[in-house]
């Protein structure tokens, strides 16, 4: 709970993310948050690094079951159900490679949601900082890259760009008939996760910053996105885009000099943010292909 008496839940899905997991957790309740993961079957030892903070913090583990396919939409409606589900006043929609940070130093995350709340605002939207190999450092596949993986760009698809915070809704859902009885629940599922959406909402005119490890080399990369199976109906919807279309061959490591050094969460050049990530450009060039 944050010092302001404000409860927020973190609300996590994971598969296959140990590298991830226990440096989130960490993060998350150091800045006064609790946490609620939902484990889709993972294979590797996830579950395993996130049990020790049972009761420190992160309040439960549930499974999803995998039959070997990604299904964003039912894990998203999950998560619209814990929202309406669990105690918070605040609830966060992240992932594990994710570091969701307040505006400024000297406060925590959590204190941070509690005062966009005391402004009269209900929701808050995330600045994505997006970080990646090097072709000069192409491996962080280890405990410690968040000091290694220092070279980053501003990455930016619309306005707002990752509306993935807000404050528990108030009131009915309207309908064309009138009001209806159900409460007004906040709805992820149909913006693929990307933006919340509830009746009444007032958005913090500051985004918060947040800095987002897309892979940490390119085996990990392979693993993460080229040997993963979508469902065809998400597909269909446009969803998953590049990450359900690249290939080895593809996977493009930038150079040093085409990115931006990373010196603190404060000092980030949001300067031309990019609407397309690197990997999701196919490389033609020989001297680019696998960060070769």
């Amino acid at each position: 709970m944050s010092s302001s008496g404000v409860r927020v839940i973190a609300l996590i899905a994971a598969y296959n993310e140990e590298r991830f997991i226990a440096g989130c957790l960490e993060h998350l309740i150091a800045h006064g948050l609790n946490v609620y993961l939902i484990d889709n079957d993972s294979t590797d030892r996830t579950v395993e690094f996130a049990e020790p903070y049972l009761g420190r913090g992160l309040i439960g583990i549930e499974a999803i079951p995998r039959d070997g396919v990604y299904r964003w939409q039912s894990i998203l409606r999950r998560k619209e159900e814990l929202a309406d589900e669990l105690d918070a006043d605040w609830f966060v929609h992240l992932d594990p490679d994710e570091i969701r940070l307040p505006p400024r130093p000297g406060i925590t995350l959590a204190d941070a949601l509690s005062e966009a709340g005391e402004s009269g605002y209900n929701a808050v939207n995330f600045s994505e900082f997006t970080f990646l190999p090097t072709r000069e450092h192409p491996d962080h596949d280890h405990a410690d890259f968040q000091q290694t993986m220092r070279w980053y760009y501003p990455y930016k698809t619309g306005t707002p760009h990752g509306l993935k915070a807000w404050k528990r809704p108030t009131g009915r859902s309207r309908s064309r008939l009138g009001w209806s009885p159900r409460r007004n629940r906040a709805e992820l599922a149909w913006s693929g996760g990307h933006r919340i959406r509830f009746r009444g909402m007032r958005v913090c005119p500051q985004s918060f910053p947040m800095r987002h490890y897309l892979f940490l080399s390119i085996p990990h990369a392979i693993e993460k996105y080229v040997e993963r199976r979508y469902d065809p109906t998400e597909l269909r919807k446009g969803w998953h885009q590049w990450r359900a279309r690249i290939g080895v061959d593809d996977i493009r490591l930038p150079s040093e000099i085409e990115l931006r050094a990373y010196e603190s969460d404060w000092t980030f050049d949001w300067s031309n943010p990019r609407s397309t990530h690197y990997v999701a450009q196919p490389s033609f060039e020989a001297g680019q292909l696998l960060g070769a």
